[in-house]
């Protein structure tokens, strides 16, 4: 036995050499930094920070570098990271409404207060390989058209929403006198019924991907739901915290998320009118998809809220988030990896009984 553990412990260091060196791949290659991680993967290192629940650009191009580029097992690294770090207070609830936009369009009204704002987006761009870009080091960044700035934002950018509720076209949802504080999820585990805060905590870090397939749903009719995305804003907004000795709110800095709230038809019930009713998505960085996805389930998971039947996947709060962290799902499908001898010898040795069984049976 000691023979085999220190074969297996051998094993496992000669592996992580191994891993070190395809980490690392061709050495002649200049060798792929932090910062250019950080600065040229913006896209991958936010997904990160969201899925791994930490706002930490550097933090979340270490975790990419160290696994490789695999996502998922980046995610786990930063998130495992989290667990070991002080609580050191609460902020208070962002004013996205103040948020200096690099990006807001809505699909819904054309001529917005504020304007349209187009900013960095793939929407527009062919699907078509770039060939320049092989040509690295070759092309300066100055040549590099810049795009005009056209006027200054203002202070306030109302949303697009409000536009609908002056007319009292779509719902409201006041804050109730004693609203409770919502339930940490990374201290308190999940519990059915799950309320809605419960909820957005949840799909804040949930898969993309799976987010992506359950909203995708929705949209091929498994939630009696027709969408319209309201507006997708991206920018910088303030995080501010609120010290019990000065008794008002300070700026601790900014970070930059993507805000999604989508506008869905309600037919009404017997309590409530016909009117839109909202979904909302929210996400560090620049997570345009993930914030979409996002704004979509929400809305189909509040069915039983609004009185409607729950028949869809998308609808199902039990099935949604209890299989939407990529953690646990990785974790779980990749233990199959890991020995399980005995399991298998007792499978096999069942099936085995009960083929001779079933020959017994048959023997005239």
């Amino acid at each position: 036995m000691y023979v085999a553990v220190k074969g297996g412990e051998s094993a496992i260091l000669n592996s992580y050499g191994l891993l070190a060196a395809q980490r690392r791949g061709d050495p002649a290659l200049p060798e792929l930094s932090i910062a250019q991680i950080r600065e040229q993967l913006k896209l991958a290192v936010d997904r990160v920070m969201n899925e791994g629940s930490v706002h930490d650009p550097e933090l979340a191009a270490l975790a990419i570098k160290q696994a490789s580029g695999d996502l998922v097992e980046a995610i786990f690294l930063l998130r495992a990271y989290r667990a070991t770090l002080p609580r050191l207070g609460n902020t208070v609830p962002l004013k996205t409404e103040r948020m200096q936009l690099d990006r807001r369009i809505s699909a819904t009204f054309k001529d917005l207060p504020g304007g349209q704002v187009l900013g960095p987006t793939y929407d527009y761009t062919q699907r078509l390989l770039d060939f320049t870009l092989l040509a690295e080091g070759r092309t300066p960044v100055s040549s590099a058209p810049s795009a005009p700035v056209v006027g200054t934002q203002a202070a306030v950018t109302p949303r697009v929403v409000d536009l609908l509720n002056d007319e009292g076209l779509i719902e409201t949802r006041p804050i109730p006198p004693g609203d409770p504080a919502p339930v940490d999820l990374t201290r308190e585990p999940l519990r059915f019924p799950a309320a809605r805060a419960t909820r957005l905590q949840n799909l804040a870090r949930a898969d993309e991907g799976f987010l992506l397939s359950m909203a995708y749903s929705t949209q091929r009719g498994y939630a009696h739901s027709h969408p319209f995305v309201g507006e997708v804003r991206l920018g910088s907004v303030a995080v501010e915290i609120e010290p019990e000795e000065l008794g008002f709110a300070i700026s601790i800095g900014d970070i930059e998320i993507t805000e999604c709230e989508m506008v869905n038809q309600f037919a009404g019930s017997k309590t409530e009118p016909p009117q839109f009713t909202r979904g909302y998505g929210l996400s560090f960085g620049h997570c345009e998809r993930k914030a979409m996805a996002m704004s979509l389930v929400d809305r189909a998971l509040r069915a039983d809220e609004l009185g409607e039947a729950i028949e869809s996947p998308a609808q199902m709060q039990e099935f949604v988030l209890s299989h939407s962290d990529s953690l646990e799902a990785s974790g779980f499908v990749q233990h199959l990896k890991l020995p399980h001898y005995v399991d298998f010898q007792s499978e096999l040795e069942l099936i085995r009984k009960m083929r001779a069984a079933a020959v017994e049976d048959t023997t005239p």
